[in-house]
């Protein structure tokens, strides 16, 4: 699954991350797929957090979200868009922050901001596919703060 969005199209991407309940339950399912370990104390039982996806210790009580540590990480536009730019930015690095402003209807400061976010994911990375395409997921969730 870690190339699947390498192969679709924008439209198809949009129609899979068409609201914020998918695109964290991707985040969640992808940043604890090899199970839970609690950042502040280490433990690895959890319940669930308060917000949708989010995950809370039993020992410590810390409560970590889904978008935490990873790109989205105090992201405040809306999470579809934010997978969109990031899928736009992956498929083709070069696109300029004046065509993302016009696909996606945010302003190009938005757009520029968001987009050096995930080309310096991209860079820290340095995970290419054999196309030469940055893979969406290695980028997502490569951020650590």
């Amino acid at each position: 699954m870690l190339t699947i969005f390498d192969k679709i199209n924008i439209k198809e991407f949009t129609s899979f991350f068409n609201n914020e309940e998918k695109c964290l339950s991707f985040l969640a399912e992808e940043k604890w797929k090899d199970g839970y370990v609690c950042k502040k104390c280490g433990h690895t039982v959890y319940c669930a957090g308060k917000t949708p996806f989010s995950r809370r210790c039993t020992k410590c009580k810390k409560e970590e979200s889904a978008t935490a540590n990873t790109m989205f990480h105090h992201c405040r536009i809306y999470l579809p868009d934010a997978f969109k730019l990031a899928h736009l930015v992956c498929t083709s690095p070069t696109i300029s922050t004046a065509e993302l402003s016009s696909t996606l209807n945010l302003r190009q400061m938005t757009c520029w901001n968001f987009k050096k976010k995930v080309t310096n994911c991209i860079d820290a990375r340095q995970d290419v596919s054999e196309e030469g395409k940055i893979m969406l997921k290695e980028v997502i969730l490569g951020v650590k703060n």
